[in-house]
């Protein structure tokens, strides 16, 4: 990561760590993607720093990848009953037609991907943080 970034563990809210994770990838991206992020300031980072931004990092690249002509990334997140839902939406190709894998990340925090495709085109994964990761974090 280029040293002007905030890196993930300076980051203080969920906000922060996507866009400092997103915006040297979109810089490093062949084609213009248009970067729509919809997260309250107040939401924190739903577990450790380091791989909240390793599997945000993974599933940001793999749905430019299937952008390699531009086109629209969106990020949104809330938070539920049963943790926070970061949500990862691109106008790419959809779901059945390109590879996902799975960050060993997600798994490290128990959190759980769910790919759908988008009525307009493109896919989302969901990301679903359960509540306990951000408690056992607030904790250490």
């Amino acid at each position: 990561m280029a040293s002007g970034w905030i890196q993930p563990n300076q980051c203080r809210n969920l906000l922060v760590l996507v866009e400092s994770v997103t915006a040297p990838l979109l810089i490093e991206h062949a084609a213009p993607v248009c970067l729509e992020v919809d997260i309250d300031v107040e939401l924190p980072v739903p577990c450790d720093n380091t791989r909240a931004a390793d599997l945000i990092t993974t599933l940001s690249r793999q749905a430019l990848n299937a952008m390699p002509d531009g086109g629209d990334l969106m990020i949104t997140a809330c938070k539920t009953a049963s943790g926070i839902e970061l949500e990862i939406a691109d106008s790419g190709i959809e779901t059945d037609e390109r590879e996902r894998s799975i960050p060993i990340a997600a798994a490290a925090v128990g959190a759980e991907l769910k790919w759908m495709n988008c009525p307009q085109g493109g896919i989302a994964v969901t990301i679903c943080f359960p509540a306990q990761a951000n408690e056992a974090r607030r904790a250490a």
